[in-house]
């Protein structure tokens, strides 16, 4: 039996818009274990990202428990959680977000400049993080000389490079043709199987979805099988 690696219990998320109250979840209740894939599905406006965020540490819920690797990250201030996430979350978007005049290694390199270590180690780390994505061949390229599949692949091996346990991916094929799309989504599924990383995916996307070991659904803040 996997450990569970977050652990969701009515969580509830209302943003206020002028006099309007706006639920956007609804008294969540989830377990994720260790080495899941999943794949979080519902249409536009569902809370689907808004979780994402929660679980993240980059959004705040109104109510409820959020732990992950038994840290509740709903009760840590700021400076404290700007540090848990650099340790233990790497984010991947639906725009790369990389550096134009960067190149891909540098890109990838970003993210250990916040940690004690020296150069060396940095490049060997971002070696590794380049080659589990298959693209140590390109380390040297800027990104305009990558293809949008490899730009993403780029963008996980970023995600991957402070080695955390848990990936999240909000609509990470959202701007990519089919071909790329099936690059990074193979990539994931790689990582989940061979390294062993918990990967948690928005998406609205079937296709895209069945890559997961598990879906759920988000319907107006509320899960529904």
């Amino acid at each position: 039996m996997s450990e569970t690696i977050v652990k969701i219990r009515e969580l509830t998320k209302v943003y206020a818009q002028g006099d309007i109250q706006v639920t956007a979840l609804d008294r969540i209740t989830l377990d994720i274990a260790a080495g899941e894939f999943l794949s979080l599905m519902g249409p536009s406006g569902s809370g689907k990202s808004t979780l994402l965020h929660i679980i993240a540490g980059v959004d705040r819920p109104t109510s409820g428990e959020c732990l992950v690797q038994g840290v509740d990250v709903t009760k840590l201030n700021e400076s404290q959680l700007a540090d848990w996430r650099n340790q233990n979350v790497g984010f991947i978007f639906q725009t790369f977000n990389l550096i134009p005049v960067l190149t891909a290694a540098e890109n990838v390199e970003l993210p250990l400049l916040l940690t004690q270590l020296d150069r060396r180690q940095r490049r060997q780390q971002v070696e590794t993080a380049l080659e589990v994505v298959g693209l140590a061949d390109r380390a040297k390229h800027l990104p305009r000389q990558l293809s949008g599949g490899q730009e993403q692949r780029v963008a996980i091996a970023r995600a991957l490079v402070t080695d955390p346990k848990l990936i999240v991916a909000d609509e990470p094929t959202g701007n990519l043709d089919s071909h790329s799309a099936q690059e990074v989504l193979t990539a994931l599924q790689s990582l989940r199987r061979d390294a062993g990383k918990t990967i948690i995916m928005v998406t609205h996307d079937p296709k895209a979805a069945s890559f997961g070991t598990r879906q759920i659904h988000l319907e107006k803040g509320e899960l529904s099988a």
